[in-house]
Order: C-alpha cells, then structure tokens, then sequence
C-alpha cells in the first residue's frame, strides 16, 4: 500500500504541506489604554466573534471598552476572556492597543512580542524604544499602516472622524449654551450664512468642509498646494472658496469669518504656524478657533493645549478648542473604524502562519514595522534618535 496519502485536493499531503501557509491560531492582548482621555479600544464585539470562529483567542482586561460603551459582558458573549491582571494580558502573543506603550507596559511586555499601536515618531520616548529593542519586539505604528491603494488607512479613518467631528464643536461654541455668539451653523432663509475658514485641504479639511456645507455655512478653504485644493473641490462635489495661502487674503479671511479651523499637517515634526497673535486679537468677538493642528504644535500663535475635560479658553475674546485627540470624543464611532482596519489583519496574520510570512506579502503592513525583532526599520525614528536602522525587506527575505 503507498505511504502517500492523497490530500482534499488530490496532492500528496507531504507536497500540499510543503507548499501551503502553515495557519497560526493567535493569543490576542487588549489591554486597558492608560494614557490620558484615550477612549477607544481597538476591537469591537462582533470582531472579537470574527477572530474566535476562526480560532483565535482574545484576552481583554477587563473595563477596556466602557469608554466607548462596550462592556465586559458584551465581549465575555462574544467569546472574549476577560483578565483582571494586566500582566495576564500582556502574556499574549500579538498585544492590540490605541496609544503608544508607556515604560511600565513595556516592562509588562515579554521578549519577541508582537505590538500594534500607534506611535508617532515625534511623540517617541528615546527610554521606551530602547526597552522595546532589549525586548526585541517586532512593532507596528498606525501612523504608517496603508492599504491596498497605498494611502495611510488608520490616518485617513480618525482624520475623517475629527473633520466631521470639528465642524459639530464648532456648532456648540457659537451657540448660547457656550456663551458664544448665539449663532446656528449654517443658515435659514433670509439669514446670511455663518463663514468658516478651513486652513488646510488634506482629509481633515476635506470632510470639515463637507459636513460645514451639508449644514448651509459659507465654507472658504486656504492650503499651500493647488493640487490639494482642486481635489478637494472635486470630492467636495460642490463650489466652495478655494485659495492657495496668501498671507494677506488669509488673515482678512480669518478676522472676518466666524469658525477657524486649523488643520495643517506635518510629516514630522511641528506644523507651519501661520495665523499670528495679532490677526487672532483683531478676529470678531466670541468668534470660535479649533486647533485640530495642536497635537505638531498648532498652527494659530494663541493655540495651547486643552483637555476634554476643560475644553476651551478664552483668549482675546475668541473662543479656543484645542484638545489634541478630537477622536476620542467619539470614542464609539471611532472604534467601529479602527476595527475595520485591525480586524482583517489579525486574521491575516492567523491565515499566513505569522506576522512575517504577512510583512513579505503585505507592502502596506510592511511600510508600518518600525520595530523587527529588536531592529530599528523606521528612518524617521532612526534620524530623530540617531540610532542605525536596518532595511526591513532583506531582514524578511533573510529569516525566510
């Protein structure tokens, strides 16, 4: 009798093992986020069910979702186990979470981890990437994560929830609850239109100007690029007042209008501060300023950072919102995003037999690795601490 046992497809399991993907089952770590006013959690219910039907296990510490109105019980239902112990979730194989890793999560952390968080170079802590590189682990930054069509996903998901999100604070600044102007956003007949100033045409000034216009308001658009400009028109889909940034047309914008809204963007680094204190002091009264730009900085001289808890400040009678993580303020709909994102990469990872065999195939995943097995990869990283960084593809193709 031959030792060759046919397999389901009509090849030799020996052959069909040699050039098939190996499937992982994963332990998944959710920890509780413990940076300030962090609200989301990474994983919805319904995506923790996804990943234990293809046979994963999900450990969440317990209390992780109830900012966003996810409980223990919803995820216990879902198959989900939840830890009281920190430490017991930081046992997991890959650890999921919103914030960058503090000093004392990274002690939890155990040698050859996986992390998925965020990690913005700029906000990088010299001691905590050490301590991740002793730990060798390999990390992955949201700030870096692409799609198939090469665009940053998890950027342009919160970016589009705080343009939105912007254009409503400003709402509730102009009315009478907040000692504003009294104004309604937008306009009724025979009453003119409120004026908002956009500075900045990327994904956040983007959907401010469409949900600014869905409301009636009188939308003006300032950014350095043309190319910006004209797609923002074309997305938009409606007219709306566009102009490269000319400092005299953009401060008579800015004292005229009633919303400013700033939305520049760096690569790295601290965004262009453009809007000074004196064309802020000669802005209208209990006129509104939100800052999206303050987590680089801010582009408004008058800007200072503000927390939801204390929101705003005055400052020559112009209403300030400069609160750095806008997306947490709709901490719901934000993780229903995130874990659009997350969740098809975790199975991924479980369906090609482990998070490099995914790095190889997956130039987007590969393009967010800033961390492999203790190497630096991330340039950006490298530059700021000077420390040496090694190509992460021929780390890959070595360990292949």
């Amino acid at each position: 009798m031959s030792k060759v046992v046919e397999g389901i497809f009509g090849q030799p399991k020996e052959l069909a093992k040699a050039l098939g993907k190996k499937k992982s089952n994963l332990v998944i770590g959710i920890p509780k986020e413990t940076v300030f006013q962090e609200k989301r959690i990474a994983l919805t219910p319904l995506s923790v069910a996804l990943l234990v039907e293809h046979g994963h296990t999900v450990l969440i510490e317990s209390g992780a979702g109830d900012h966003s109105n996810f409980l223990d019980h919803h995820y216990s239902e879902q198959g989900a186990q939840i830890v009281y112990e920190r430490s017991h979730v930081y046992s997991a194989d890959i650890i999921v979470k919103i914030a960058g890793p503090t000093l004392e999560e990274v002690g939890l952390m155990r040698q050859k981890q996986i992390l998925f968080s965020s990690q913005q170079p700029s906000l990088l802590q010299q001691e905590v990437l050490q301590a991740l590189i002793k730990k060798q682990v390999t990390a992955l930054s949201y700030e870096y994560l692409q799609d198939e069509g090469g665009h940053l996903t998890v950027v342009r998901a919160m970016s589009e929830i705080v343009g939105a999100t912007s254009i409503l604070i400003a709402a509730e600044y102009l009315s009478n609850v907040f000692d504003g102007k009294g104004l309604m956003l937008g306009g009724i007949t025979g009453v003119p239109p409120t004026e908002i100033v956009i500075i900045g045409a990327g994904t956040v000034g983007e959907f401010a100007a469409r949900t600014a216009i869905a409301l009636g308001a009188q939308v003006k658009v300032f950014d350095s690029s043309v190319y910006r400009l004209r797609r923002l028109q074309n997305n938009v889909g409606s007219r709306v007042y566009t102009s490269v940034i000319q400092p005299i047309i953009l401060n008579k914008a800015v004292r005229s209008c009633d919303v400013a809204i700033g939305a520049l963007r760096a690569r790295n680094g601290r965004c262009p501060c453009i809007i000074s204190e004196e064309t802020v002091s000669k802005m209208k009264p209990n006129s509104v300023i939100i800052d999206v730009s303050i987590d680089q900085g801010g582009c408004f001289e008058t800007s200072e950072i503000t927390t939801h808890d204390k929101p705003v400040f005055r400052k020559y009678d112009v209403i300030h919102y400069c609160v750095p993580n806008i997306a947490s303020r709709v901490a719901r709909t934000a993780t229903y995003a995130l874990t659009n994102i997350f969740t098809p990469i975790l199975l991924q990872i479980g369906e090609s037999g482990g998070l490099s065999s995914l790095i190889w195939s997956h130039p987007g995943i590969r393009n967010a690795i800033y961390l492999y097995q203790g190497n630096l990869t991330n340039k950006d990283m490298a530059e700021r601490f000077n420390i040496p960084f090694k190509d992460l593809s021929l780390m890959v193709l070595t360990n292949q």
